[in-house]
């Protein structure tokens, strides 16, 4: 059980709703992951969160798959499962 309090999508409204709504959209597999509701007491930064997500993740000097992987490789350097 996670220490950190989240809204779940079912009690989520107005800028938290939408801010899952992209999540689900922009998801492989269509979920919200649970990164993104330990944002969920404060949507106008989940906003500000996703935005800079992808500007970061758009192709640029390297592709996103680049980008991933190294997001995965500094995640698993610091043990963080996300």
């Amino acid at each position: 059980m996670t220490r950190i309090k989240m809204i779940n999508e079912s009690d989520a409204d107005g800028l938290l709703a939408e801010g899952y709504d992209k999540a689900k959209a922009l998801s492989p597999l269509g979920v919200v992951a649970p990164i993104i509701k330990t944002m969920s007491l404060r949507p106008d930064f989940l906003a500000a969160i996703q935005a800079a997500s992808r500007m970061h993740f758009t192709d640029g000097a390297l592709t996103r798959a680049q980008h991933e992987m190294v997001a995965s490789y500094v995640s698993a350097l610091n043990r963080c499962r996300y």
